[in-house]
């Protein structure tokens, strides 16, 4: 890891947790010495953890009890708490909850001579609700607008509910599913929706989605039209005392994951892999690979893209996609066997048994899903998009979100005093994770950043 600038500080505006048993609330922001958000593509939940030092807490006569207690005890902290925070960085950009975070455990109270200190971990409404619903409709049609049924409908979300376009439709039931997991499952299963210059609907790109929250709501976004954003901050990585022109921050500290590992690599697929796709209704099966080579069977006559295909349409946040970087040794053979069982979505359209039977009976050629391409290639996508990682700690700004694009500059490792710009380092990454820290004394944001090439544009 390479150290930089100090941290800047920043401001705990307000930490106030309701009472479930009352209508008391307690103000808290004295006593806290540290918090930590933290949102990530990868997960369905915002969270939270602070710590505190316990300040005292005096009943009055909304609070029902007599005396002085600490808050745990008085007020009491007992889980599901409501909470209102809001936190504000050095410039003066506020992470403010809306809806509100929510106890989820209370942990680690250490009963100290004088006072305790304990340990408050805190997670979005809706983390709570997908644990007590379940999916148990059938959907039918686009992917997207399923999602945000179940968003609206299942869920009750009332935030902002951000959704790229799906190309392909899908028909399936919920089956006593949480949403959650059917949110996550759908995504694997769709494809960007593009407007060609004659008007009409088509496929834009590879398949892979990331479901996520964020503190303005949540998000089903397309991996690769993520990638064809505008970075929202630069940063850049230098000696100087003074932030070079045209760049938002200076990097505090950075550790790049240069790990390369063909083996894991391999095992994983992500140069070549076979998918067996077995039908329980004709009892037959398709072999799917990818890439799609002169050493792999077509089984049948449908084909997915050529590699060269793939990539092109895969908006890449780099001048070379990984795959050309490897020696063509290593994508000759299938490396990884993955075995499905053939699923074009569940029953035929229709509200009635004999709505789906006419259906069934006037499109039996017809499958609502093409799930042999779309499978093939989420694997791949989503394996890809870690292939670059990079960890950085900026001054805390509480403006950049999960999913957001930034572009950074780190120096290049040749010992040069000037410390060039590396060009394989260099470019757009996306934020797979952040956590915005702050302190009584310092704020600062650590992001994890990924992308699916080396070398910057």
């Amino acid at each position: 890891m390479t150290q930089n600038a100090p941290e800047s500080a920043g401001n705990i505006v307000k930490f106030q947790i309701s009472s479930n048993f009352t209508d008391y609330a307690v103000e808290l922001s004295a006593g806290v010495v540290d918090f930590r958000y933290y949102e990530n593509v990868l997960s369905n939940s915002v969270t939270a953890t602070a710590t505190l030092v316990e300040t005292g807490y005096q009943a009055d006569d909304k609070g029902g009890a007599g005396g002085n207690q600490s808050t745990v005890d008085g007020l009491p902290i007992r889980g599901g708490e409501r909470t209102e925070i809001t936190i504000e960085d050095a410039s003066g950009h506020e992470l403010t909850f809306e809806e509100g975070l929510y106890v989820n455990r209370l942990r680690d109270v250490d009963a100290g001579t004088s006072k305790d200190v304990y340990f408050i971990d805190f997670a979005s409404r809706e983390f709570f609700a997908n644990e007590q619903t379940r999916v148990v409709k059938k959907y039918e049609g686009n992917i997207g607008d399923n999602v945000e049924k179940i968003l609206k409908d299942v869920l009750k979300v009332e935030s902002d509910i951000d959704i790229d376009n799906t190309a392909v439709p899908y028909n399936f039931l919920g089956n006593d599913r949480k949403p959650f997991y059917v949110c996550t499952w759908l995504a694997s299963k769709s494809i960007p929706e593009v407007t060609t210059e004659d008007g009409k609907s088509g496929k834009g790109g590879a398949s892979g989605y990331l479901f996520f929250q964020t503190r303005d709501g949540y998000h089903f976004k397309s991996i690769d039209k993520t990638f064809t954003g505008k970075p929202k901050k630069k940063y850049i990585f230098n000696n100087s005392t003074n932030l070079p022109e045209g760049y938002d921050a200076k990097v505090l500290t950075y550790d790049i994951n240069s790990d390369i590992d063909v083996g894991k690599n391999l095992m994983m697929g992500m140069y070549n892999n076979r998918s067996i796709f077995f039908n329980p209704l004709s009892f037959n099966y398709e072999v799917r690979s990818f890439p799609d080579t002169n050493t792999t069977p077509q089984i049948t006559e449908d084909t997915i893209p050529t590699e060269d295909e793939y990539l092109a349409k895969t908006q890449n946040a780099a001048e070379e996609p990984v795959g050309k970087l490897i020696p063509d040794e290593f994508r000759q053979s299938p490396t990884r066997f993955m075995s499905f069982v053939l699923d074009t979505g569940v029953m035929p359209s229709g509200i009635t048994s004999q709505d789906q039977l006419d259906t069934w009976s006037s499109e039996k050629a017809k499958d609502n899903f093409d799930v042999k391409e779309t499978m093939v290639q989420s694997v791949m996508r989503y394996n890809q998009l870690f292939t670059v990682k990079t960890e950085i700690t900026i001054p805390g700004d509480f403006s950049i979100k999960a999913g957001d694009l930034v572009q950074c500059d780190f120096p290049d490792l040749s010992g040069n005093e000037s410390k060039d710009v590396n060009p394989e380092t260099k470019g757009i990454y996306m934020v797979a994770s952040v956590c915005h820290r702050i302190t009584p004394s310092s704020s600062n944001t650590s992001l994890s950043l990924v992308r699916d090439s080396f070398g910057g544009k």
